[in-house]
């Protein structure tokens, strides 16, 4: 089958202009006053407060084909992929008491979520189960519309997970350490320094369009950043290039990203918007507080910061955690094996769950 066209029908152009320029707008707002990540966060707040009120700015509807996302994220899959050096793969065996961590992390804030779900918020077995699972958004929308979960409740909980996590983790590190963070301090990605060439373009776009396709290939969880990310590791371990792609294609990713979680709010019921954001903040505060308590208990075992292990446990997306953890200089490629680990248990207890609590379903 034919990959969909990267351009959107004509008469939604500029519906889609409209959505990044509100998002560029609350962007340069949120730089301007010194936001932590602030072309996705800006963007996301922007369109999420478009979305809720429900206007229509020169009388269009804002929007963003879900297309154009999947098109940037690659470009996170291959800055990770800088990461991986061969200093660091050889000593990448000391974060098995931290991976160990994750997949008991995993069914605890699981089993903590469903029970909120369940008990506060009244849901469904099946919505319950399926919202609360901590990563793997795609697959726990899938499989849970397979089981007869609520899609509309489901799909908010889980857009919230990500959205609640992205906008709460920066600011508590910003309130912890006492001043700016990300690129209000001048983080910077491994190989920023390195010229980039037309050898250094072509490889790093193969990476990432030709890690996208294989990815999606073999079906690999995350696969739109998993594969960019591979191809990415193995360009980088083998010395073909040094390089990563330049800061603002990092930044134009954000806008993205960022405009397109925001847009995920437009049409929703504004009570069942209210009834799902109280039980995503219970349920993120639960699984952000188990998340804290085991990176201070394990920070130790891998000579990581606790805050490093925080993000590698904080049940946010892949691509929006990394770009958490590009902004506040964290070990990236720890952080981001760490989340690989955490879709895939997600994925083998809500499975197993699902057998125990729904009969299979």
């Amino acid at each position: 089958m034919a990959p969909p066209s990267m351009m959107p029908p004509a008469g939604r152009l500029p519906d889609m202009l409209l959505a990044l320029a509100i998002g560029l707008a609350g962007g340069v707002a949120a730089d301007i006053i010194g936001m932590p990540l602030p072309m996705m966060l800006g963007s996301l707040v922007a369109l999420a407060a478009v979305s809720v009120a429900g206007l229509r700015p020169f009388g269009r509807a804002p929007w963003l084909p879900e297309r154009l996302r999947f098109a940037f994220v690659p470009v996170i899959g291959v800055a990770i992929g800088a990461a991986f050096t061969p200093e660091l793969l050889a000593g990448a065996l000391r974060w098995l008491p931290t991976v160990a961590g994750v997949i008991l992390y995993v069914p605890l804030a699981h089993l903590a979520g469903f029970l909120i779900y369940r008990r506060l918020g009244g849901l469904d077995r099946p919505t319950a189960l399926y919202a609360a699972m901590p990563g793997g958004l795609v697959e726990a929308i899938a499989m849970g519309e397979g089981a007869g979960a609520d899609r509309q409740m489901l799909i908010l909980l889980q857009f919230l997970r990500l959205i609640l996590c992205i906008v709460l983790l920066p600011f508590g590190f910003m309130i912890l350490t006492g001043g700016p963070v990300g690129s209000a301090a001048g983080a910077q990605m491994h190989g920023a320094d390195n010229t980039l060439g037309l050898a250094d373009v072509a490889l790093l776009l193969l990476a990432g369009v030709g890690g996208a396709l294989l990815g999606r290939r073999l079906r690999l969880p995350a696969w739109v950043i998993v594969g960019p990310m591979l191809c990415s590791a193995a360009l980088h371990l083998t010395g073909l290039t040094r390089t990563v792609p330049p800061d603002w294609t990092i930044d134009i990713t954000q806008l993205v990203v960022g405009t397109s979680l925001g847009l995920r709010f437009l049409g929703l019921p504004r009570g069942t918007l209210s009834r799902a954001l109280r039980l995503a903040l219970v349920n993120i505060a639960s699984a952000l507080s188990l998340a804290l308590a085991l990176a201070f208990a394990l920070h130790g075992t891998v000579d990581e910061a606790t805050g490093t292990v925080l993000l590698a446990y904080s049940p946010g997306g892949v691509a929006e955690m990394t770009l958490v953890a590009l902004s506040l200089q964290a070990s990236v490629a720890f952080v981001s094996v760490h989340h690989l680990v955490r879709i895939v248990t997600a994925v083998a207890v809500t499975q197993f769950a699902a057998h125990r609590l729904l009969g299979g379903r």
